[in-house]
């Protein structure tokens, strides 16, 4: 005979494991480092992605220019990203544009070693595909 409190426990166990591994499934991992993809003067940059209290941000750390060297850059320490938590099979949150000077409901979505990056203003929507590069 199967003893009932025994069967339900090893249920609960069974069931939070299956949680478990279906929400690191569902929910890529998005930090590290990352490199953008150019400006309109074809400079990108590295931004870190870290934890930050119950969110994720992301801090521009270097700007290179074409050729891959590093430059002086007024956006490096610039925060692009916070308050970015899972919600609707992404991470939402705030995202800081240096280019347009403002602030947007951001998103990102992490695939492998790429990650789209995207901000809105209303119904307008604007993104890129960051590269992992650690």
């Amino acid at each position: 005979m199967i003893h009932p409190m025994r069967t339900s426990t090893h249920t609960c166990a069974l069931s939070i494991a299956v949680l478990m591994a279906t929400s690191t499934a569902a929910w890529p991992n998005p930090l590290g480092l990352w490199r953008t993809q150019p400006d309109q003067n074809g400079q990108v940059a590295n931004v870190s992605a870290q934890p930050c209290g119950n969110s994720i941000c992301g801090t521009i750390t270097a700007v290179f220019n074409q050729q891959g060297q590093p430059v002086a850059a007024p956006t490096v320490g610039t925060r692009v990203f916070w308050n970015m938590v899972p919600e609707r099979g992404a991470y939402q949150g705030r995202a800081f544009v240096p280019a347009h000077n403002r602030e947007y409901a951001g998103r990102l979505r992490v695939e492998g070693d790429r990650m789209t990056v995207s901000g809105c203003l209303g119904p307008v929507c604007q993104s890129q595909v960051w590269t992992r590069l650690r």
